[in-house]
């Protein structure tokens, strides 16, 4: 029961624009110690995500950018499993080192939802998400604050393997295994497994927005092999707002689509939705395949 367990919150829809990285270590199942960062992500901030997570311009003023601090992330992650809940803050950090140019690290990640989903067997499909899951196994943490949001993984992991009786580095290989949920018919007789979607995207329910560069089309079929539902509208099960990339660079000013201000209206009353530019959205289908 030895890792390290890493989030970052970032400036606005794109993934590189990393405003903090949060690490928590932990030994023997025990949360040994914290380091987090603010970063300057060198990029502008969308007031949306300053008000999920409190950073800003003024925040960053001075602090390092990502290429400063890489080197410090790079001494906790080695030579150990990484965790992160859900694929989004591994692929922050893939997307930081190729806007700058940087070697990406070798990490061996684990995703602390995959194991979430595989051990609470009423977690497969939805209900997985940090701070559900934390409330849930009595984890009290302040959401959003990225050494916060680590050490909430890092304990829900820990609670997963007690409940479980499986490894750290078994997990690594059972997370990426598909998962089954058993059925019951109507007699209460155990029926046929059922196999639950689980791509990169599985449990998302997207919706898209803005001038993509591919046709819906084939975006929503991209969607569904991530495992990803897409709905036509921002409801109250919209986990992810796709929004085209040119949409993203004219935000500084521009009146933003009746979906992408729906969608904000509904993370203002606490729903969680992940806004993500579309170039991201496809990167992390391509990275899965790979």
């Amino acid at each position: 029961m030895e890792f390290v367990a890493i989030d970052v919150e970032t400036a606005n829809a794109d993934l590189a624009s990393i405003c903090q990285v949060g690490i928590a270590k932990f030994e023997n199942g025990r949360h040994v110690e914290s380091w987090e960062s603010i970063v300057n992500p060198r990029d502008h901030f969308d007031p949306m995500n300053v008000r999920v997570h409190g950073i800003d311009e003024d925040r960053v003023d001075g602090a390092p950018d990502f290429p400063a601090i890489l080197d410090t992330i790079v001494g906790y992650v080695s030579g150990t499993v990484v965790v992160c809940h859900t694929t989004f803050d591994q692929s922050a950090i893939r997307a930081s080192c190729a806007r700058y140019s940087l070697q990406v690290p070798e990490i061996t990640w684990l995703d602390s939802a995959r194991v979430v989903r595989r051990t609470w067997s009423d977690l497969a499909r939805r209900g997985y998400g940090l701070a559900p899951v934390a409330k849930r196994l009595g984890i009290e943490f302040q959401h959003h604050n990225a050494a916060e949001d680590a050490r909430a993984a890092g304990e829900i992991l820990v609670h997963a393997i007690c409940e479980s009786k499986i490894s750290v580095e078994e997990w690594v290989v059972e997370a990426k295994l598909p998962i089954t949920v058993g059925q019951v018919d109507r007699g209460g007789r155990r029926a046929a497994s059922e196999v639950v979607s689980d791509g990169p995207l599985g449990g998302e329910v997207a919706v898209f927005t803005g001038a993509l560069s591919i046709p819906r089309r084939e975006a929503a079929d991209l969607a569904a092999t991530a495992g990803c539902e897409v709905s036509s509208s921002v409801s109250k099960k919209t986990t992810l707002l796709v929004v085209g990339d040119q949409d993203i660079r004219l935000l500084a000013g521009h009146e933003k689509s009746s979906k992408h201000r729906k969608a904000e209206a509904l993370i203002n009353n606490g729903q969680n939705i992940r806004v993500l530019r579309e170039t991201d959205f496809r990167t992390i289908i391509e990275q899965a395949i790979e």
